[in-house]
């Protein structure tokens, strides 16, 4: 698993598998869950992550360059 967070664009991602997702399901405004054609977890994505999550928590995450 491999959690990053882009600072620039307010977008945290936490990486379960690699490879290519099908099928991309907003859960919640802003929480996108990208999975395989068969229905197996690939990615989460948040949006306006530091809206959603603590400021401290988000200090320990790798933050990507973009």
């Amino acid at each position: 698993m491999k959690v990053s967070f882009d600072s620039k664009n307010d977008v945290m991602r936490i990486k379960f598998q690699e490879g290519e997702y099908e099928v991309s399901k907003e859960v919640e405004e802003g929480i996108i869950i990208d999975m395989t054609k068969d229905n197996k977890i690939m990615a989460i994505e948040i949006l306006d992550v530091s809206e959603k999550i603590a400021e401290k928590a988000l200090k320990d995450i790798p933050v990507v360059a973009s």
